[in-house]
């Protein structure tokens, strides 16, 4: 079995191991994927929400060459043993030098660290326990069992926790009997443990929290840098927190202030002022939304008194058929509405294009005896095409070029 050297030290950043198998992964578009097995490693494989290690193998050749082979991926299967992912085969015995994609690994000590100190805050604060976690490539997330968390709460959270950051507290990491651990979970000292028989390994936050993990993790919470707390939504298992550490807090912090710059300076104003003038744009917006749509019905309406005087009644009807090219569906929708309450013994067909398709819009008057949804459906249906609406008002979106065809069925069928 691998000898698990980031249980020893989670700050280690090389090291020699042997190859000790090999197998095949997969294969596609003529790339294997290999599998390799190390008797010890310091690459961390995907377990509890922390995600793999990445790093690169140097091994020398036969002939003397150097072999710098990238570890794409590190897991563990069934039995305990840690597979190492590699795009070139190395055969067992073969030494190597490894060395751990550095940055990363500290993003995650970070990240996971993080959590347990923001988890145990909830806890001693809220009383609210952590169901999940999940450290993701930008952001990472627990869900607790609260329905909610006032605004309030989180600032009070995430205050606390900066404060116990910036304290340094170190950070203990002990390996305990099983019973041992069960022992301290019966006394409400642990607050789970991992469904596993063997040895427990629990991290300790010196005077605050203690818990059950095999992750990686600073040794004190002053190298967590900083924790922000980015968003919560609710979610089936309760409320999910997400939150940045370390380094991503900083950069995320960035982020956010160079987006307020740029806006600020959109308005040329202070970033300060952004608040009051997003809610002033709000409002002249709304103002303007409503005089615009005031403005879409009285075009509407003096566009239909127009249609009714180009367009004649035909056989005691009057059959309007209008396309249009710089028209929305919504106008189109009130014109028709327009237009057939202005006007007794008037159908409107009228459509718009969105690019291959167009949208149909189909109304008659009140005083006509037909179902206009029933008759559009009618009519789209050997085409396997849906429509829908009331006896009034039907609309459809068909592909453009059935226009022509859907017209001459309603006109052959409603207008003789």
């Amino acid at each position: 079995m691998t000898q698990r050297l980031y249980y020893l030290d989670s700050f280690l950043r090389e090291f020699p191991a042997t190859v000790t198998n090999i197998r095949e992964h997969s294969r596609q578009d003529g790339e294997t994927l290999w599998q390799i097995a190390l008797d010890r490693s310091a690459f961390y494989p995907t377990s509890g929400g922390q995600p793999y290690d990445t790093g690169t193998l140097r091994a020398t050749s036969r002939n003397g060459a150097i072999l710098e082979i990238p570890v794409l991926a590190v897991e563990e299967d069934e039995s305990g043993e840690v597979w190492h992912s590699v795009n070139k085969p190395l055969m067992a015995g073969t030494q190597v030098e490894a060395f751990i994609d550095w940055p990363r690994r500290l993003d995650h000590m970070q990240q996971h660290s993080g959590q347990h100190l923001l988890s145990a805050t909830l806890i001693h604060r809220l009383g609210a326990h952590t169901v999940s976690f999940h450290l993701g490539p930008e952001l990472s997330t627990i869900d607790i069992d609260r329905d909610s968390l006032s605004p309030d709460d989180l600032t009070r959270i995430e205050r606390v926790v900066n404060d116990l950051i910036a304290e340094n507290r170190p950070l203990f990491i002990n390996t305990v009997a099983r019973a041992d651990a069960e022992a301290l979970l019966a006394a409400g000292e642990l607050p789970k443990l991992p469904e596993r028989d063997g040895t427990i390994r629990i991290i300790e936050i010196e005077n605050y929290d203690r818990n059950a993990c095999g992750g990686t993790h600073v040794h004190s919470t002053g190298q967590i840098g900083s924790l922000l707390i980015r968003s919560t939504e609710k979610v089936s298992r309760g409320l999910r927190l997400t939150y940045v550490a370390g380094l991503r807090a900083v950069s995320a912090a960035r982020h956010d202030a160079e987006l307020l710059h740029q806006a600020a300076s959109l308005l040329t104003i202070g970033p300060d002022s952004l608040p009051e003038a997003i809610r002033r744009i709000q409002a002249e917006a709304k103002s303007a939304a409503k005089e615009n749509q005031k403005l879409r019905t009285e075009l509407a309406h003096y566009h239909a008194a127009r249609l009714v005087v180009e367009v004649p009644y035909e056989n005691g009807i009057r059959w309007v058929h209008r396309a249009f090219d710089d028209r929305d569906p919504d106008y189109l929708r009130q014109l028709a509405s327009a237009l057939t309450a202005a006007a007794p013994h008037t159908v409107a067909f009228f459509s718009c294009r969105e690019g291959d398709s167009a949208r149909i819009v189909f109304a008659r008057s009140r005083d006509l005896d037909f179902h206009c949804g029933h008759a559009l459906r009618d009519a789209l249906a050997p085409h396997n095409l849906r429509a829908g609406g009331s006896p009034d008002m039907a609309q459809s979106l068909i592909p453009a070029h059935l226009l022509d065809t859907l017209h001459t069925t309603l006109t052959t069928q409603y207008h003789q």
